[in-house]
């Protein structure tokens, strides 16, 4: 039979003690209690800090779970429950709408679509479950980016590439809109990712107000925008994205937003 690995064993002791209990525990606290010499610990919590898994507060020095576990703990909820909550509303949205509706969650530094409804017409359309899309230029992504530290953090620290002439890539313009798309409740992409195509998302919260998805629609501009002078995206559509968002959310137990 094959031996454990040490080191293993010993990190994932580590992160069960910082699951519970306290919700910060000093070097000396943690090397006390799993009986480890202070560097030892030292040395595994510095790489499980580097990868995210812990963090430490600055001002005293101690240690709590890090966001990227949290995600990863998320993962299963993403990917399954997520998307059984989300059948029926995503079907009423793309019923009420007549556009493609997309769910999307974090992934690898990317949207990952994990549910996609078809426009209820009899056009050619490809199913794009599995597929990738960029954090800072579509609505998915800036949802995400706007709502979940994770997903903010790899989108600052990716290539923002210019997909059309519109697309953000600015950090400091790319900031503004994530604040535009808190204050307002959901984010919109107006031909920044496809040259003739438009979306809006708005967020999806658990039952502990965690961001744990997006839910959004796509089609043509023309019809996501109405054809006044100032060509704003249709007010009616992101209200019934966002209902959707909300109605998700209650069904993952999130209350009211």
């Amino acid at each position: 039979m094959a031996r454990n690995i040490q080191s293993l064993e010993r990190a994932a002791a580590m992160l069960r003690l910082l699951a519970g209990g306290e919700r910060r525990l000093g070097l000396s606290d943690i090397a006390s209690s799993l009986d480890l010499a202070k560097g030892t610990a030292h040395g595994i919590l510095r790489t499980l800090q580097a990868e995210g898994f812990v963090e430490q507060d600055e001002a005293s020095g101690r240690y709590q779970l890090g966001a990227e576990l949290l995600r990863l703990g998320t993962t299963y909820l993403d990917v399954h429950e997520l998307r059984a909550r989300a059948l029926v509303w995503t079907d009423d949205l793309a019923r009420s709408s007549g556009e493609s509706v997309h769910l999307g969650v974090l992934h690898q530094h990317g949207v990952l679509i994990v549910h996609h409804v078809f426009r209820p017409d009899d056009s050619r359309q490809v199913l794009e479950i599995g597929a990738m899309q960029p954090l800072h230029c579509t609505a998915l992504g800036k949802v995400l980016s706007a709502y979940d530290p994770v997903a903010h953090s790899e989108a600052l620290e990716s290539d923002r590439k210019a997909f059309t002439e519109r697309t953000v890539c600015d950090l400091e313009d790319f900031e503004q809109l994530l604040d535009v798309t808190r204050a307002r409740g959901y984010a919109a992409d107006v031909e920044e990712t496809w040259e003739g195509v438009a979306s809006i998302a708005a967020p999806i919260h658990d039952r502990r107000r965690m961001p744990v998805g997006a839910v959004g629609i796509t089609g043509a501009v023309e019809r996501l925008c109405r054809t006044d002078e100032e060509g704003a995206l249709r007010p009616e559509l992101i209200a019934a994205v966002r209902d959707c968002a909300r109605a998700v959310s209650r069904d993952l137990g999130a209350g009211r937003f």
